[in-house]
């Protein structure tokens, strides 16, 4: 059976990784994401260069590449801060394809932002203090944002009386913080918390949800100090490719896993 899938965050990356793995296997996914220009960032004179550039395209070369391989999929920019944006993300998948009956919450509004006085971290990356503002962006994007299209997800699929769906989304940190990496991983756990409550609250509806912790994966960021720290790490496998993660998350929108739901997935 052919499902739709929306994928947030899906220019690069793992979240592009994934919209091409549910398009290999039949499904039709709407990408979505904001293109960040390389002005928005703040200098990083560690980060490699090509990184900027990546979370600067939009979805047309991830939809491209789809399309090619007989894949079917469209693409939507949205800005995930703003609040009304999950109803007419639900509206374009549902013009174009049909009910979206999987929901992927792969999109961060990712900072490195810190309660000490460091201004770098161990690998000489900036950090920046925790704010107001810092917070406010990466609550609204990686918590609010799930949250919303969480519900929305929920409140069509009830009013259609669907008996399938999927929800995954994507984890950081640890329930003992996340140290240079403050509100991002603060958004996180609440983001989990979100979808645990959700694998509960909608299972009667035939919804599953869980949460996947990908290891350290290269998606452009990776410098060679952090890769010389994962290699040298024997908690780590080695450095992950966003297919590897991608897999993991078909897998868990797939029939074959009906009976898996409430779960962090920690990947090593």
């Amino acid at each position: 059976m052919t499902h739709v899938a929306l994928v947030t965050g899906a220019n690069q990356g793992i979240g592009a990784a994934v919209a091409e793995a549910l398009a290999t296997r039949g499904d039709a996914v709407l990408l979505t994401a904001l293109p960040m220009p390389p002005s928005a960032h703040r200098p990083d004179p560690t980060m490699p260069p090509s990184y900027a550039a990546d979370r600067a395209r939009t979805c047309e070369p991830v939809l491209e590449r789809i399309r090619a391989a007989g894949g079917t999929a469209a693409a939507v920019e949205a800005d995930l801060t703003d609040p009304d944006v999950a109803g007419r993300l639900f509206d374009a998948a549902e013009d174009a394809f049909g009910p979206v009956d999987i929901l992927v919450n792969n999109a961060s509004g990712w900072q490195a932002d810190t309660f000490s006085a460091d201004g770098t971290d161990k690998f000489g990356r900036p950090l920046v203090p925790v704010t107001a503002a810092g917070f406010d962006h990466q609550f609204a994007v990686d918590t609010r944002a799930p949250a919303l299209l969480i519900a929305e997800f929920a409140r069509r699929h009830a009013a259609r009386g669907a008996r399938w769906g999927r929800i995954v989304g994507l984890t950081s940190g640890s329930p003992k913080g996340f140290p240079g990496e403050a509100s991002y991983g603060a958004a996180k756990a609440a983001h989990e918390n979100y979808t645990m409550t959700a694998a509960t609250e909608l299972a009667q509806l035939g919804i599953t949800a869980n949460m996947v912790h990908p290891p350290v994966t290269d998606t452009g960021w990776v410098t060679p100090a952090v890769a010389a720290a994962v290699e040298a790490d024997p908690h780590w496998l080695g450095l992950a490719r966003p297919a590897e993660v991608a897999e993991v998350i078909a897998w868990l929108t797939s029939d074959a896993a009906r009976r898996v739901t409430g779960h962090r997935i920690e990947m090593r």
